[in-house]
């Protein structure tokens, strides 16, 4: 076992690590900071969020750092405010005993000219988001072309968040002489132009397996029909009374919708959007970070960068497009050697989702019942009992009261007591799921003749349109163009087939006419003028592929990641007044 005492660091730094907690370092803090040190080589380092990379490479610069030297000598790339102040925040903890040392954070959604005179009076490191990273270099305030260190954090959200041009304009501005150090927790293609690019024969240190899931962290799934993914949303947060959790959603849209029902059904919860200004969103986290919110609604560009503690449930009440972005909302629970629990809400035709998931993050998923108002019932009645008996009494006040409550009691049993005080708040829960359904789907069902079909043929119309990813079409911008088109969010959108130039994609059938008429009605997307008509349901095997072939004049092309479906559809706001308002929580 390698301590953080025996590594070549200065006592000041070893004194304020300590000061922290830190003994013993996690994994990629053992096997890069001994690197860095003895080193020029550039370095990827693959490992999960949460695995302690900030002091895997705030450690070094910080030993490295001349203070006699007032140039930026250090300059951290990270994706999103709230991950640059954190980083920003840990350097300064870690480096509090060495004198001198200044660690300056800019960011945009705050004044700039505050930043600015920080700069102005000297920075040793530098930690940014690239938007107000490449504004202050355009000022000529922020000067990186003698740097000696460029870290790139979290590069491959980065790279999700469509920052490929202004890292591009940062990095083609920083001296070829510099160590460079890329941390991500996945290694798509574009991390790989980064490193031909501008790296210099980069040294690889992976921890875990490349692209894979935490190891603390659990994968479950429940599934069900779409129409009713809000109802085992609520389900599952009731079977765990003490959840403190993310649930991600696809929209921002989406994500208003469901934190709205959320708190309206009496879920302490609140959302994260981007449609917040950054006070707003700054008063939610304070909030969540707190605990005063249980659960946080978001979307993924939302939660980036988000460093959130002690997290016990990520629920993905949509799975992302990008599957890989899996890894990144997976890994915001489980963190410091903690267990944690990642579900996934999918509709019955997502089955082939779940295998690629388990594919990518390495991991084996458990497929889980939807709790039963009885399941939920008997939890909740034994957390009940159990806050109870942990409850704090105030001896002072009670005691003066207690005579009067025994004389009105008195006429009660020790047994009829309990029973009358756990009816008085479990009554709520007995009467919402009294006569409950069962929400539970299956992913496959059998046709008349006993051939096995997708279920989504099964109240669903298949369109065929004349767009495809040639056009820049992906799932998001044709569901967003039908709801556009419709005029409403409500129509449930079943599986999505984006080819190259055509797609193919499944309507509610009550909503079919509804769909075709609005779409058909001179619409142009990408300048193409839209032509869209009814398919036959798709077929198992071969016939899909023969359609292909037929309407392309070519060999079929196999489907992208992007061909997976959504299910999705806005409940009615009034359906659920009747839940137990959660006060308790």
């Amino acid at each position: 076992m390698v301590l953080f005492k025996e590594m070549a660091l200065d006592e000041s730094i070893q004194k304020g690590v300590a000061e922290l907690g830190f003994v013993e370092p996690t994994p990629i803090q053992e096997k890069v900071i001994p690197k860095i040190l003895a080193s020029k080589q550039d370095i990827i380092a693959l490992a999960q969020t949460g695995t302690g990379k900030t002091a895997a490479f705030g450690l070094p610069l910080i030993e490295m750092t001349d203070v006699a030297n007032n140039n930026v000598q250090s300059f951290v790339l990270s994706p999103t405010r709230e991950l640059c102040i954190q980083i920003a925040k840990d350097i300064e903890n870690f480096s509090k005993y060495k004198e001198d040392l200044r660690v300056v954070a800019v960011y945009g959604g705050a004044a700039i000219d505050v930043q600015i005179r920080k700069l102005r009076k000297g920075a040793h490191i530098v930690v940014g988001t690239p938007g107000r990273v490449l504004d202050l270099i355009k000022r000529k305030v922020l000067k990186i072309n003698s740097i000696q260190w460029l870290v790139l954090d979290e590069a491959d959200e980065m790279l999700n968040m469509g920052f490929k041009e202004d890292l591009d304009s940062i990095l083609a501005g920083t001296p070829a002489e510099k160590q460079t150090l890329l941390f991500s927790a996945t290694m798509p293609k574009e991390i790989l132009r980064i490193a031909d690019n501008y790296m210099t024969d980069p040294e690889e240190v992976t921890v875990g397996k490349k692209n894979a899931g935490a190891d603390n962290v659990s994968h479950e799934y429940y599934v069900a029909h779409a129409k009713n993914r809000y109802e085992v949303l609520k389900r599952i947060a009731d079977m765990n009374p003490s959840i403190y959790g993310i649930v991600f959603c696809r929209t921002r849209q989406e994500t208003k919708e469901v934190a709205e029902k959320f708190m309206d059904d009496g879920y302490n919860a609140d959302a994260l959007h981007g449609d917040l200004s950054q006070v707003q969103r700054d008063m939610v986290m304070q909030r969540f970070r707190s605990r005063h919110l249980q659960m946080l609604v978001a979307t993924d560009v939302a939660a980036r960068g988000l460093d959130v503690n002690d997290l016990t449930h990520v629920i993905n009440y949509n799975l992302p497009d990008d599957l890989e972005a899996y890894i990144h909302r997976s890994g915001r629970t489980g963190r410091a050697g903690k267990s944690g629990v990642s579900i996934s809400i999918v509709h019955t035709r997502e089955s082939n989702k779940i295998k690629s998931l388990q594919k990518i993050a390495n991991k084996s998923f458990t497929k889980m019942s939807v709790p039963s108002g009885k399941e939920i019932c008997n939890r909740q009645l034994f957390n009940l009992v159990e806050r109870v008996e942990k409850v704090e009494i105030n001896e002072e006040q009670i005691n003066e009261l207690l005579p009067e409550i025994y004389k009105k009691l008195e006429w009660l049993s020790r047994e009829e007591l309990i029973k009358h005080f756990v009816s008085v708040e479990f009554n709520r829960f007995l009467s919402y799921y009294k006569n409950a359904p069962d929400l539970n789907a299956d992913i496959k069902a059998s046709d008349e003749k006993g051939k096995v079909v997708r279920k989504s043929q099964r109240g669903f119309t298949r369109f065929f349109i004349n767009i495809g990813n040639k056009n820049n079409l992906n799932p998001g911008k044709l569901i967003e163009l039908i709801n556009e088109k419709t005029n409403t969010n409500d129509i449930e959108i079943g599986k999505i087939d984006i080819m190259k130039k055509f797609s193919f994609f499944e309507i509610d059938k009550d909503h079919d006419k509804k769909v075709m008429n609005a779409l058909n009605d001179n619409v142009e997307f990408e300048g193409v003028n839209l032509i869209v008509d009814r398919s036959k349901p798709e077929p198992v095997g071969a016939r899909f592929k023969e359609r292909s072939k037929e309407r392309s004049g070519s060999k079929p092309r196999s489907r992208s990641r992007d061909s997976f479906g959504k299910g999705r559809r806005s409940d009615d706001r009034g359906k659920d007044k009747g839940r137990p308002k959660r006060y308790d929580r």
